[in-house]
């Protein structure tokens, strides 16, 4: 869909024509435009050309933070498959050590948010990936069956995933208790939180977008935040001093948890990412 459709479809929506459509980054689903509008208002726009996008459970997504937590998200003006319309939240992604203990105090707010079971009212999205999501009583089980084998499958059977590394993750699937623990209660995640998902502006965080929201171990959300090297120290000490981590959490748990992310990179870029996994599965002496 190229920026005519776009403008005469918002015109349609507000009642107020696009004075100007900007191209942003970060399109992996659909294309994204930053949308200044004749009456003064500026908007984010997702657009995608097949309902296969389903920009809707991005839509639900941020929703559901809003009404739910005090995190800051953009607010959701318009949601359907095709097109995702949004406010624009004015940052950039940079995570200084001031960003970082702000983002802290946030998500250690989020995660106290709780619910009975692991999971979520319907099944969401990981960037393009499907994500189930039925509730479950156990976090073990529900990280085995809807996060590691559930990826796995998508990984081999779409991707480029050998059916060698797949049996082996079966294999470690089946003594995860060995490392991982049951938390307390269920927490509410991001789930999909590196550099480009925050936003911030004079030291502080004012936005989080692209969620892959769930009820889970806050630890999975906080294991992804170190893998690329998104948060580092200033985070984590700060983190700590609002919901402390068991033990054993940087040593090893981290690179479990990390096992989900890189089959959801297998899926989407293969390459460097399969050798990863290897070397993740090595660890764990599978």
């Amino acid at each position: 869909m190229n920026s005519s459709p776009v403008a005469a479809r918002l015109n349609t929506l507000l009642g107020t024509p696009p004075r100007r459509l900007q191209p942003l980054t970060g399109g992996m689903i659909g294309e994204v435009y930053r949308v200044d509008l004749a009456d003064g208002r500026t908007l984010v726009a997702k657009v995608a050309q097949s309902t296969a996008a389903h920009l809707s459970i991005e839509g639900y997504m941020l929703r559901y933070l809003r009404e739910h937590s005090r995190l800051p998200v953009p607010e959701v003006l318009h949601a359907e498959d095709t097109l995702l319309l949004m406010t624009y939240v004015e940052g950039k992604s940079h995570l200084g050590p001031s960003e970082q203990a702000h983002a802290a105090d946030l998500l250690a707010d989020l995660h106290g948010i709780t619910q009975t079971g692991f999971g979520l009212e319907r099944d969401t999205l990981i960037g393009p990936l499907p994500q189930p999501n039925p509730l479950t009583a156990s976090w073990i089980d529900f990280f085995r069956d809807q996060r590691l084998r559930s990826m796995a499958q998508i990984a081999h059977e779409q991707g480029p995933l050998p059916g060698s590394l797949r049996s082996r993750i079966d294999r470690l699937s089946a003594r995860l208790e060995n490392w991982l623990l049951e938390p307390d209660q269920p927490s509410l995640i991001h789930g999909d939180l590196w550099t480009t998902n925050v936003l911030t502006r004079n030291g502080r965080v004012v936005g989080f977008i692209d969620p892959a929201i769930y009820y889970g171990h806050a630890e999975i959300e906080l294991a992804y935040m170190r893998l690329f090297h998104s948060f580092g120290a200033p985070f984590f000490d700060r983190y700590q001093q609002l919901r402390p981590l068991e033990p054993g959490f940087f040593e090893e748990r981290s690179d479990l948890y990390n096992l989900y992310p890189l089959l959801v990179h297998v899926r989407l870029f293969g390459g460097s990412y399969i050798q990863m996994v290897d070397a993740a599965l090595r660890r764990f002496g599978f």
